[in-house]
């Protein structure tokens, strides 16, 4: 081996000598604690212990903190060495404040379980915090302080802004619990007339077009009809034979009573009178049957004239007649509905049958046009549909402003339950966040996921059972672009 070849192994020898000695001198091995969210990180390298949780020491002491979250909720578990030797958490004495977003503070006491000391608290998520903690072992006290950072998104007001992101501020509210059933508006079945002629005929002139007003009474359409005609004529003779069997009956009378005539010619002249006042009687009640008086139309100059007239005052919703065209008794020539007045019709389930009653008061919703109003519930059907397991039911709209439109959909808001909750968010700030219900707190320019647990909701707000107080601040529109700034820090979950 010549002396070049014995320099350089001697050069690696002695390397891999002080390397070793470097890595045989560490007390503990460093590791990065990549707690980072959003714009706010934490890249922080901290001593770890054998459970590889974050180590603590001063002098001869030393304490290694833990959250413990496998299979049991988050509590701090906490493990106390002298010297590097484990000591038993039945000597050292223990405290923890955790100084969270927001101003908001949790001492946690601890008591010895097994080998390390147990947080008698469960820490809520995020574990985000400046902790503070009091030890105290063999007379002497050692205070301890660090902080981890998670779930936090930063974002200045003009970032707020331009991603159309709002602040709102928890507090009380009213919830309603709300039963929601499609429904539609429809006529009001009371306020609907159906216009069909009396009498056969030929449309001469109409009067009205469609979706025009009318009122009650007013001449809709004129017809021409041969039966009407044959009608008047029938009461126009009829009459001329009674007047004629009246002056018939007054001659044979006085000369009967003069004992000039036959008592048989009276009676006779009394009979044909009698059946007269019977075809003037019948023929005049034909015509009052089609609506037109027994006295009218007899010298006007047609026979035939027939006018159709509304029976009520509303719109002309449905035509079917022009000039010129031929209409049966059996047909619809117009139909004309009062608009002022509508029904919302919808159907109630069987199982909710309990919850919905006639006079109760409802809202009534037109998503597609954005029309809220309040009805009554005017009627709820007896009988439960054989085939759809439901049961009737219609609303009563007042519609003056004619902004409801039959054939409209709806949905009809029942409200079962209501109540004042102290604390409440707009639902829209709700987000998932680790399978959990969340919102985002600020402080200042800085937003911190706050999980929640959230009890009973309405269509805009749901009320806090815990993890937010009234009054603080958080984002409400939009917030789902911090959880999404959240999500691309590629936040972990290590303590």
């Amino acid at each position: 081996m010549n002396k070049k070849s014995l320099i350089i192994i001697s050069a690696l020898l002695i390397t891999g000598m002080v390397l070793a000695s470097l890595i045989l001198t560490l007390d503990a091995p460093m590791v990065t604690d990549e707690e980072q969210t959003g714009s706010v990180e934490q890249n922080v390298a901290f001593a770890r212990g054998p459970h590889r949780g974050r180590l603590l020491s001063k002098d001869d002491f030393a304490l290694e903190v833990t959250i413990y979250e496998t299979g049991v909720p988050p509590q701090f578990r906490v493990y106390a060495y002298q010297n590097d030797k484990p000591l038993s958490p039945e000597r050292v004495q223990l405290d923890i404040t955790l100084h969270r977003f927001g101003g908001r503070s949790e001492q946690i006491r601890f008591k010895p379980e097994a080998d390390y000391l147990l947080g008698e608290a469960v820490i809520e998520e995020p574990h985000s915090f400046d902790v503070d903690i009091n030890a105290g072992f063999d007379g002497k006290t050692f205070p301890f302080t660090y902080s981890q950072v998670e779930g936090r998104v930063q974002l200045n007001a003009a970032s707020l802004q331009s991603a159309g992101i709002t602040i709102d501020t928890a507090g009380p509210a009213r919830i309603e619990s709300v039963l929601k059933l499609p429904g539609t508006i429809e006529f009001d079945q009371n306020r609907l007339a159906h216009v069909v002629p009396r009498v056969g005929g030929v449309v001469v002139e109409v009067r009205k077009k469609l979706g025009e007003a009318v009122s009650q009474g007013e001449v809709l359409a004129v017809l021409e009809s041969r039966e009407l005609a044959e009608l008047k004529s029938r009461l126009a003779t009829a009459r001329k034979r009674l007047e004629l069997a009246r002056s018939l009956y007054k001659r044979e009378e006085r000369l009967w009573r003069e004992q000039i005539s036959a008592e048989k010619n009276y009676l006779n002249a009394r009979t044909q009178l009698a059946e007269a006042e019977i075809t003037v009687t019948t023929a005049s009640d034909q015509l009052d049957a089609l609506g037109m008086q027994a006295d009218k139309g007899v010298r006007g100059v047609s026979l035939a004239r027939y006018e159709l007239r509304s029976t009520l005052t509303g719109t002309v919703v449905e035509r079917h007649l022009v000039v010129g065209e031929a209409v049966q008794t059996d047909t619809t020539v117009m139909v004309i509905g009062d608009l002022t007045t509508l029904w919302g019709n919808f159907s109630v389930p069987a199982k909710n049958l309990n919850q919905v009653k006639v006079g109760q008061t409802v809202r009534v919703k037109a998503p597609e046009l954005g029309f809220e109003t309040t009805a009554t519930i005017d009627y709820l059907g007896a009988l439960v549909g054989e085939q759809t397991r439901s049961a009737p039911a219609h609303v009563h709209i007042d519609n003056k402003a004619l902004n409801w439109r039959p054939g409209l959909f709806v949905n009809i808001e029942v409200v079962e339950k209501a109540a004042t909750v102290p604390v409440t968010v707009a639902l829209e700030a709700i987000q998932s966040w680790r399978d959990a219900d969340a919102v985002f707190v600020q402080v200042g320019d800085q937003f911190e996921v706050r999980p929640l647990s959230v009890g009973r909701r309405d269509a805009n707000r749901a009320e806090v059972l815990q993890g937010l107080a009234a009054g603080e601040r958080y984002a409400a529109a939009n917030s789902f672009v911090l959880k999404a700034e959240l999500g691309k820090a590629s936040a972990t979950h290590d303590h």
